[in-house]
């Protein structure tokens, strides 16, 4: 499952949010195409126009040169953005995940060559590790513990 979540500047006024209300004065920002502006857009639909940039890399250097208070990505770009000896988003910390709100969860996927036979197991097995909690334990270890994120909070609605 993809989740979004938000990226910020220790220390600066965007990091005390707990709701999504909350972030509706603040700049947001986010690549253009993504479901993460659309997140910006429909979820938080704030009263300042969020930045819309051309890719990823652009979206970082705009929060690390102050023209945004935080940008939104999905959740597993967020720990590795914000993870204490990487920071890409210098000083950061994630701020909190958004809740599932309305329209279709987001999935990551597997590229299969049309017809490969591999698939019908495949999603098996996925369904297997979800069913039995391994998933889960898998995106709490290597997502959250072994980037030195730790704990990240949902935003309430």
């Amino acid at each position: 499952d993809v989740s979004q979540a938000l990226v910020a500047v220790k220390g600066t006024p965007i990091t005390e949010a707990t709701s999504v209300a909350d972030l509706k004065d603040f700049r947001l920002a986010a690549p253009i195409g993504t479901t993460s502006l659309d997140v910006i857009n429909e979820v938080v639909q704030p009263n300042v126009e969020p930045g819309a940039y051309n890719t990823l890399a652009d979206t970082v250097a705009a929060i690390n040169a102050g023209q945004v208070d935080g940008i939104v990505v999905d959740a597993d770009s967020a720990y590795y953005i914000a993870d204490p000896f990487v920071q890409e988003v210098k000083n950061s910390v994630v701020v909190g995940l958004f809740p599932q709100t309305g329209g279709e969860q987001e999935y990551f996927g597997l590229a299969f060559e049309e017809g490969n036979p591999l698939v019908e197991c495949v999603n098996q097995a996925i369904e297997a590790l979800r069913s039995d909690g391994t998933l889960e334990a898998l995106e709490q270890e290597w997502l959250s513990e072994k980037t030195n994120v730790g704990e990240v909070p949902v935003f309430s609605a």
